[in-house]
């Protein structure tokens, strides 16, 4: 498939699941009309609009290689979207990053108060795992409880929260390469290597015949850090919805302080092919995932 063909297939494609994930939470999130609307406001605020909706993409473009239902893909990749959303509101928290811009909008800390957005993350992390466990999703019980496992273990401390239990750290200590590549093992690499596992576990895909998706993932995850930290470097905060520059203002190490700019673009875009390598003995069914590989380091925000 060609460059011109490819970017247009990823950008059809980020746009149609954005708008569906968008319409998922709208539905899920009606306000009650009781005591309880401001919390639900928050919710809408932090999901509904804004992002780039990677997760649940790589959940619909994964579970499309093995035919899977789009709508049930969806609703798992909109569970995976409201715990990333989820921990997003509490990394801006002011006891965590204290962020006031979050996909170009005021956190919703800013926009509600703390004790909301504290009581918005919590109800996105519950609704995730609600989701998952209900049979409108999937009738079979034992993917249900594969999925529910896979989010869970990818959620915690053997996960992201332990990831940013390591980036609280690295505030106090200085991380070596090897250790920040662990600790964004965790915090970025685990949800989207999950979301990968999940399209999946959808298609009945027993985890012996997994180990080139989770190969693809692993990489695409570490390389999307990396252009992450690029990006804190290069990138335009109004375009990044979000302030840059912050961990270097905390002295924390990153890829670009640890290798050097053009070294961290190079190990980034070899993790690329890498991850595209790893796709090899599928077709064109799976364009739309190397598409999503190669975007990782084109991306400007």
């Amino acid at each position: 498939m060609s460059q011109v063909s490819t970017s247009s297939l990823l950008q059809d494609a980020l746009s149609t699941i954005a708008a569906d994930v968008d319409q998922e939470f709208d539905t899920l999130l009606t306000l009650p009309g009781d005591a309880r609307d401001r919390l639900y406001a928050a919710m809408r605020h932090a999901t509904i609009g804004g992002g780039k909706r990677l997760r649940p993409l790589l959940v619909t473009a994964t579970a499309a290689l093995f035919h899977v239902d789009r709508k049930t893909a969806l609703r798992v990749g909109t569970a995976v979207e409201a715990i990333h959303v989820y921990s997003l509101v509490h990394d801006d928290l002011p006891c965590m990053d204290d962020d006031d811009l979050r996909r170009g909008k005021p956190t919703v800390h800013r926009a509600f108060d703390e004790a909301t957005a504290v009581l918005a993350g919590d109800s996105l992390h519950a609704l995730a795992f609600e989701i998952l466990a209900n049979p409108d999703t999937h009738s079979d019980p034992f993917v249900r409880g594969e999925l529910v496992s896979t989010l869970a273990l990818a959620s915690g401390p053997e996960g992201m929260a332990g990831g940013q239990m390591m980036d609280i750290e690295a505030e106090n200590a200085a991380f070596d390469l090897q250790t920040v590549m662990r600790l964004q093992a965790l915090k970025t690499g685990a949800l989207i290597a999950a979301s990968v596992e999940m399209g999946a576990i959808l298609g009945h895909i027993p985890p012996e015949g997994r180990t080139h998706l989770r190969g693809y993932a692993r990489d695409i995850g570490l390389a999307f850090q990396i252009a992450d930290d690029i990006l804190d470097v290069e990138g335009d905060p109004e375009l990044a919805g979000k302030a840059l520059q912050k961990d270097a203002e905390a002295g924390k190490g990153t890829f670009v302080s640890l290798m050097g700019l053009d070294r961290a673009k190079q190990q980034a875009e070899m993790l690329v092919q890498q991850a595209n390598d790893y796709l090899s003995s599928y077709g064109a069914e799976a364009d739309l995932l190397r598409a999503i590989a190669n975007y990782i380091t084109e991306r400007d925000r």
